[in-house]
């Protein structure tokens, strides 16, 4: 069977096979340029999550085995498209007629890299070819500037490299990575709910002058800021001695706030996707905290998760977010997505039904930006409706519910 359909069919069978075993089972097996395999590898890869990326990248380098260093590269490739980046992927084995380059990567801030993947650095790498390539994409316009060089290595010992890199006349155009610090920038990326954070993250695989340390703290400030903004997303409710916990896995600080455990609504999340996903005949990937799209970016979602409250007129709560809607309307099939933590249902609400009722809602505005309130209210009968305030009535979700059995 071929790998995509037994994938379809197969998903958690798919994911305990090994990186060869899915190799042998795409196309004909054999992995060359222009190959049925080679097409279905890389669009089995889009559809992977990250963490299986990352084992698939793991085993290329721990283990030899046939075409492994061309399993490499399409990985680090789809690493790059995980941080935004528009790839063209280049050819296993350069050919006279063609430019040898391992990927294009084109950032949404328009800046060019020119990838070379390397599984090892033990041997010395031709600078002045690569830098050759560069010139010649650049003459034949498929890559514009401003531009840079990247190097991205199985190895984390990349000392010799990067003493090569300083001594040559290319140190300005070419940065080196290793495969596992991509892995941690995709994860730290995919972890965050703020774009710009995808932005000052991107700016660390091109070159950047160190002396002034400023562009190194906006890097480290708008992570930081970031994570915090979904530190405090997770807040429930201030408790007091008298109110009674109605969900498990929560803690208490010594301040007094009360927290879900993120574990666990990142699993009551991942349910949720998935059933939409069953839903509607897709795969769904992760951009980032939220927001999730499949590998032809046409289907999207985002996803917040509540747990019930106890005290207000409102069970269940969440914030909408105008990145949110800006990354929902570039989609031609969108959803917000509702988990209610103490439901076996999720409610999927079509982004065209939601943004006829964005102006019946309240906002709040904060130096970060104005978002929408989200409050669900129980409407009788086990049926849940989206409150709207500024109109006085409700909007009956029924019909957008998707169980999570």
């Amino acid at each position: 069977m071929p790998l995509l359909a037994f994938w379809e069919s197969n998903p958690d069978e798919v994911g305990q096979t090994s990186i060869e075993q899915i190799v042998a089972m795409a196309g004909d097996g054999n992995l060359k340029d222009g190959s049925n395999c080679s097409n279905e590898l890389r669009e089995y890869l889009t559809q992977a999550d990250t963490k299986k990326l990352s084992e698939y990248i793991d085993h290329c380098l721990s283990t030899s085995f046939p075409k492994g260093g061309l399993v490499f590269q399409d990985l680090v490739n789809e690493l790059g498209r995980r941080l935004d980046y528009k790839v063209l992927n280049g050819r296993y084995q350069g050919t006279i007629n063609a430019i040898g380059f391992d990927g294009i990567w084109t950032s949404p801030e328009g800046h060019s890299i020119v990838a070379e993947v390397k599984t090892t650095d033990a041997y010395r790498i031709p600078l002045d070819t690569i830098a050759s390539y560069r010139q010649r994409l650049l003459g034949s316009k498929e890559v514009v500037e401003p531009s840079s060089i990247l190097i991205l290595v199985g190895r984390q010992d990349t000392g010799e490299l990067e003493a090569q890199i300083r001594g040559s006349r290319h140190a300005w155009d070419i940065r080196v990575i290793s495969a596992d610090s991509l892995v941690k920038l995709v994860h730290l990326k995919e972890n965050s709910d703020d774009p710009e954070t995808g932005r000052k993250i991107r700016s660390l695989l091109t070159p950047m002058e160190f002396t002034r340390l400023d562009s190194l703290v906006d890097v480290m400030f708008a992570t930081v800021t970031d994570v915090e903004a979904g530190i405090i997303e997770t807040v429930v409710d201030k408790i007091d001695d008298t109110t009674t916990n109605t969900i498990k896995d929560t803690f208490v600080t010594p301040s007094g706030w009360e927290f879900t455990d993120t574990a666990v609504l990142d699993a009551k999340r991942a349910k949720a996707i998935e059933a939409l996903a069953k839903v509607i005949g897709t795969k769904f990937i992760k951009k980032s905290r939220a927001l999730y799209w499949d590998a032809s970016h046409e289907s999207r979602l985002a996803c917040s998760v509540s747990k019930r409250y106890t005290k207000g007129a409102y069970p269940y709560w969440y914030a909408y977010h105008p990145q949110w809607d800006q990354f929902l309307s570039e989609g031609k099939k969108s959803f917000f997505v509702l988990g209610c933590m103490d439901l076996p249902h999720a409610f999927a609400i079509p982004l065209d039904i939601l943004r006829k009722n964005l102006s019946a809602l309240n906002t709040t505005t904060t130096e970060r930006s104005t978002y929408w309130h989200i409050h669900l209210v129980e409407i009788g009968s086990g049926s849940i409706a989206l409150q709207l305030p500024k109109v006085s009535r409700q909007l009956p979700l029924d019909d957008f519910r998707i169980s999570l059995d």
